[in-house]
């Protein structure tokens, strides 16, 4: 496939591009001199770049306006949530040798235990089964719960009566576990997530090579784009440059873009919807990144404008996030199909982002099963993790926290079977998963500031 990239350099480099290219409506101009991909602009279009500290947090006694949340530009807030339990423990329906195997290693690995059912996705119809689930993790003491679903297992039903489960080892509502789910598409890329996840060394955030990319779908949807200039505004505290991929769909004529250091435009060719492949720059600046974090529309098989064969085939142990709709689908779903998702894209039937991902090399994805809410649930459990805390964690905290905030109560997470097939289901929001080892901790924290 071919695109249209501009690579922004030098002044003269930027303006002979734009005459080449065409390109009139660049609106965002930056602060000052770009130096290494730090530098941001004020404004995308007639949304402002704000400082992280500058993002309302919302929860139920601080709520967005409507402006606010048209525009994503808030952030859900967290806490801490004690979890009194030591152990480690894989709860599976695996049984074959080749999935096992891996599991036993990493079980050695975390000193842990494994819990075998025969069918999880008995869980959501059998309040028997979550009895029995619930009586093993307390009498093992659970801290980390490492989900290994086999793949037909992994629904969204079955995830929420694990939430369930995990919301009543005590008397409140809210998750007393850490927990992670351990997936991929077969065996092979499945041990290799087990041993990249025990081989995995943690950086401080200085440490890190993030990259951010995001959609633009029209030239007026410029949300996502906002994002990935306040994700940059945000790692140059710690002097990281943060790289920035724009894809642009074909309605996204006129649409303003960004121009700086490390920032691509990436536009589709005619009768291309997603972008399939890229160009050797940013092929470059993606396998580079050890974070990538993408924010827009999604489908399965598509995130954020990018296509799950555009994916690079070795993604190296990176850490993903996607604030897209659909970027976990299950292989098999127990919701009603719908036929059309949010950006006015048909959806298909097809594996998921995330889940390519995981065959392709990453080691930690994390996204939504079916509508997400982007940014506003994305950015607190980024944050989290560059705080120093456990994939576990951070999952816990955005479920707590998306718990409190809509009032979920015990006994209403699993969807009953007479409502699986309404457009509108609640549990919806609890539909967040991070694939990966929840004691895996992606980050040390940063280093202290120097006293004054």
């Amino acid at each position: 496939m071919e695109t249209n990239v501009v690579r922004a350099g030098s002044v003269s480099q930027r303006v002979w591009w734009l005459g080449l290219l065409g390109l009139s409506s660049i609106a965002a101009t930056l602060h000052a001199a770009d130096v290494a991909g730090t530098a941001v602009p004020e404004r995308v279009g007639d949304l402002p770049i704000l400082a992280v500290d500058q993002f309302l947090r919302v929860d139920r006694q601080a709520l967005p306006d409507r402006q606010t949340a048209r525009t994503s530009a808030f952030i859900l807030k967290t806490q801490p949530h004690v979890v009194t339990g030591s152990a480690y423990v894989i709860l599976t329906d695996h049984q074959d040798p080749a999935f096992r195997i891996p599991l036993a290693r990493l079980a050695a690995a975390r000193g842990g235990t494994i819990l075998t059912f025969d069918d999880l996705t008995r869980l959501p119809a059998e309040p028997a089964q979550r009895a029995e689930l619930r009586q093993k993790l307390q009498n093992l003491d659970v801290r980390f719960l490492a989900i290994a679903p086999r793949l037909e297992s992994f629904r969204e039903n079955t995830l929420l009566a694990i939430w369930e489960v995990a919301a009543t080892l005590d008397e409140d509502p809210q998750l007393d576990l850490f927990p992670g789910v351990l997936l991929a598409s077969a065996a092979k890329p499945f041990a290799a997530l087990i041993q990249r996840s025990i081989e995995h060394q943690s950086r401080r955030p200085a440490e890190l090579r993030p990259l951010a990319l995001s959609q633009v779908r029209t030239a007026s949807e410029l949300r996502s784009l906002q994002k990935a200039a306040v994700l940059r505004k945000w790692f140059a505290r710690w002097q990281v440059p943060t790289p920035i991929v724009a894809v642009y769909g074909n309605r996204s004529r006129g649409a303003v873009e960004l121009k700086g250091q490390q920032i691509w435009n990436l536009r589709a060719t005619e009768g291309q919807r997603f972008v399939r492949s890229f160009p050797a720059p940013v092929s470059q600046a993606l396998g580079q990144a050890s974070l990538v974090v993408m924010h827009g529309h999604g489908i399965p098989g598509m995130s954020c404008g990018v296509d799950l064969e555009g994916l690079p085939g070795d993604l190296a142990g990176k850490l993903m996030l996607s604030g897209s709709c659909f970027a976990v689908s299950p292989a098999r779903s127990d919701l009603a199909a719908l036929k059309q998702a949010p950006g006015g894209y048909r959806v298909e039937d097809r594996q998921s982002f995330a889940l390519r991902a995981i065959d392709q090399g990453a080691t930690v994805f994390f996204g939504h099963m079916r509508l997400s809410a982007g940014f506003p649930h994305l950015f607190p459990l980024l944050e989290g993790w560059l705080q120093g805390q456990t994939i576990g964690e951070s999952h816990q905290r955005l479920l707590n926290a998306i718990i409190a905030m809509r009032g979920f109560r015990t006994g209403r997470f699993v969807i009953p079977a007479d409502q699986l097939q309404l457009r509108r289901i609640p549990q919806n929001r609890l539909l967040y998963v991070t694939l990966g080892d929840p004691a895996l901790r992606p980050c040390l924290p940063p280093d202290p500031a120097p006293a004054k």
